[in-house]
Order: C-alpha cells, then sequence, then structure tokens
C-alpha cells in the first residue's frame, strides 16, 4: 500500500471552503465528510481535510488555531504535468474566490502560487523533466 498524505487545514467557513476547491476540480469523499469536516480529494495518494476550527482545535488541545492569513506556516507543493495545468488550476482558484502571486519561472521548473479562502499557501509547480531527474541546475543547490 503507498503512503497516503492527508493535509488537515482549518476553515472558517466549511461551505465555502468545500465549494473552493470543488471548483479547483476535486472531489469529496462523501464518507468521510460531515458538518464538522470535508475530505478533499487531490490524488490517489494525497487528501485535504477542511475542518472547522473548532474540530480542528481539538486535535491538539491548548493551542490557539493559527489564522493562516496573518501567517504563513506552510506552504503546499503540487506537481503539475504542464505549465499549462499550473496556469488552469490557479485560475480556478482565482475564479473561485482565491488569489494569486505572479508565476516564477526558474528556466526548470515553473511555480503559480495561490491563496485559498481561509489564506492556506498552495504552490502548484511543473519541473522540466530532464530536472526532475537530474535534479535543479548547479546555481539552485
Amino acid at each position: 500500500m503507498s503512503t497516503m498524505v492527508f493535509i488537515n487545514l482549518p476553515v472558517a467557513d466549511l461551505a465555502r471552503s468545500r465549494a473552493f476547491y470543488e471548483a479547483l476540480g476535486y472531489s469529496i469523499n462523501e464518507l468521510f465528510s460531515n458538518d464538522d469536516g470535508a475530505c478533499v480529494i487531490v490524488s490517489d495518494t494525497i487528501f485535504v481535510m477542511l475542518l472547522t476550527h473548532e474540530f480542528f482545535g481539538s486535535f491538539i488541545p491548548g493551542h490557539a488555531v493559527a489564522d493562516a492569513r496573518s501567517a504563513i506556516g506552510a506552504q503546499y507543493a503540487l506537481s503539475c504535468d504542464s505549465r499549462d495545468a499550473v496556469d488552469t488550476l490557479v485560475d480556478r482558484a482565482v475564479e473561485a474566490g482565491g488569489s494569486a502571486l505572479e508565476p516564477r519561472d526558474l528556466g526548470f521548473m515553473y511555480s503559480r502560487a495561490f491563496q485559498d479562502p481561509d489564506g492556506h499557501y498552495w504552490d502548484p509547480f511543473w519541473m522540466e523533466p530532464t530536472n526532475a531527474e537530474q535534479g535543479p541546475p548547479e546555481e539552485y543547490r
């Protein structure tokens, strides 16, 4: 069995967040969704758990739930099949209510980050296939 990755994100408005991720083209696993959370299927091995602030906070009691709009704690990078796929995903995010940063073209890699309605940063990227096999050029090591 492959390792699965579950990214748990606190969200202020579960319905809004669910609609946002569905607008990106992802589906929801209803078996693992309820009034406290929704399971977004990104791939066969990657899932995003959208959790209400109260439910999210119950996993690690005694800690405040961070507001991703005022502090960056993580950025989630997702590989895409092409530069066009990167742009398509980010364009969908903006149309669904997110915001985008300027694209970064490093030659061997292209990325274009976006922020979801709760402030979580995603960084879809495409890497030139030869660089994915050999690593980045020397100046980026």
